[in-house]
């Protein structure tokens, strides 16, 4: 089973951020942190090794429509999800 999160960012605007590498207990505050610098326009290309369904819960609730979720992988073992600010 592969863990690297291989789909490249060949797009400008797109931020790779690797929660893998990040202590669980700060987590969430960094993610928060990263989708709070985002520009409109901008997305974040979110790697994790589960899928986070209580994050999407909790970004739909602070965020709602400015932050579109779209998943761009979504293997066992290796999550991709990219977080779009539209406004």
């Amino acid at each position: 089973m592969s863990h690297n999160c291989s789909h490249p960012v060949t797009t400008e605007g797109v931020y790779p951020f690797d929660a893998r590498g990040v202590a669980k207990r700060f987590r969430h505050a960094a993610i928060f942190g990263a989708l709070d610098a985002l520009q409109p326009g901008e997305t974040m290309r979110f790697c994790n090794d589960h899928d986070p369904l209580p994050l999407l819960s909790q970004i739909n609730s602070e965020f709602g429509s400015r932050v579109t979720i779209e998943y761009v992988q979504r293997h066992p073992g290796e999550i991709m999800i990219d977080f779009r600010v539209v406004s």
